[in-house]
């Protein structure tokens, strides 16, 4: 195929057209790694409360490049080098860097996949297309680490204001409806300069900085933390966990070959070879919605019930307080439910727990976000900002949860 023919362009509809700078980026999009991203949801079960947000990963990383395509053209315009290696780096790092996310991903990091984060799993998936792509990955990948020397570069990735944040908030804030996380991407990158090496805002892009901290907040609590999203996770995570349980005690469920590979084997970081990888790489949210709806017939109550809640959003109640819930209250239920259902207090964990989000939209320990002042200091944006709820935003909320099924109320 001619290299011309691989030029293509996506039309996206929060930026427009997105074109494919080269026929490498073309050849990664066109891989089954990164198709597979197509069958991933991008907000998890989040379409249960907002119906539109059925968007997936692919679309997002495709986003993610272009708007890093507008950071480079920007920056190389206020005459910071950038040689066509790193543009690609960049490129191929920003696209990649969400390869590892499985199936509703958190849900399955609290329960299958246990204690592998998606990171570690976006890098062992970069370093097998390295191998494949004869090493023309290998600078991406230094970027990606943080070993390459240009720290702006990883900034632009994974930091507090990088690009990876700044397409998820207007894409799920388009999707879901949410327009209270809508960002101006577009106005944050023209404020984008770098000195020394490091990322910074120019002084006259603050208010910008600061409505997109105040998008992300909100988008937290609408949206990622809203109590039936989080409800609904929390039975996903109880429902991997049940069918991983009844798996090793010899129960045989209905599921798809990769889905019952990750149920009988515990898989850690260290055993995560180039077999586990490709058996990762079939997985997606297919196999979990399917498996759930088989798993509402199963004998086991617990399974039957949980699989049901989430396919019929007959979901458990939840309810968040400012206060701790006390252990009594939650003994008391569990009592109640295992003498109403004929099972032990052990399986009444399942239905009836409690738990805590914590939501901060600016961490002060991280890597912090620097305003580029008139007269050329650079101060933290929290110093810089003439707004006191930038401050409040620096610290952590948190919310205490208590989950119930229903006819306890």
């Amino acid at each position: 195929m001619s290299e011309i023919n691989k030029l293509k362009i996506f039309n996206d509809p929060i930026y427009g057209f997105i074109t494919i700078p080269n026929a490498l980026i073309y050849d990664l999009i066109q891989h089954p790694y990164f198709q597979r991203l197509r069958r991933i949801s991008q907000m998890g079960l989040s379409y249960l409360v907002y119906p539109g947000a059925n968007h997936t990963r692919f679309h997002h990383a495709l986003g993610c490049m272009h708007i890093m395509q507008k950071a480079v053209e920007t920056l190389r315009f206020k005459d910071i080098s950038i040689s066509k290696e790193e543009e690609n780096a960049l490129y191929i790092a920003i696209l990649l860097h969400d390869i590892g996310h499985g199936p509703f991903s958190h849900a399955m990091e609290s329960s299958i996949v246990e204690d592998v984060h998606h990171e570690a799993i976006s890098l062992l998936f970069m370093n097998q297309l390295n191998v494949e792509f004869e090493g023309k990955l290998s600078l991406a990948i230094q970027v990606f680490k943080g070993d390459y020397h240009r720290k702006f570069m990883l900034q632009l990735i994974s930091s507090q204001l990088d690009m990876d944040r700044m397409d998820y908030l207007k894409r799920d804030s388009f999707y879901s409806g949410v327009a209270e996380g809508n960002v101006n991407s577009e106005r944050l990158i023209q404020m984008m300069n770098v000195v020394d090496d490091v990322l910074v805002i120019e002084e006259k892009g603050i208010y910008s900085v600061e409505k997109f901290l105040m998008s992300r907040r909100l988008m937290y609590w609408q949206a990622y933390l809203h109590k039936t999203s989080l409800v609904a996770e929390l039975i996903l995570t109880k429902v991997l966990k049940r069918a991983k349980e009844l798996t090793e005690k010899g129960v045989v469920l209905p599921s798809s070959e990769p889905l019952m590979y990750f149920m009988q084997n515990k898989i850690v970081l260290n055993s995560f070879d180039s077999k586990n990888l490709d058996l990762f790489s079939q997985l997606d949210d297919f196999d979990i919605i399917s498996a759930l709806k088989s798993w509402q017939k199963q004998d086991d109550f617990i399974l039957s019930s949980l699989s049901k809640m989430i396919i019929n959003r007959d979901l458990l109640k939840i309810k968040l307080s400012e206060e701790k819930v006390a252990t009594e209250d939650l003994h008391i239920l569990k009592e109640r439910f295992a003498l109403e259902n004929n099972i032990s207090l052990v399986e009444a964990n399942y239905f009836i727990f409690k738990g805590k989000i914590k939501n901060q939209a600016y961490s002060k320990v991280a890597e912090p976000i620097r305003i580029l002042k008139k007269d050329k200091t650079i101060e933290d944006v929290v110093e810089a900002s003439d707004q006191l709820n930038l401050k409040s935003l620096s610290k952590f909320v948190t919310k205490y949860y208590l989950c119930y099924p229903k006819q306890l109320v």
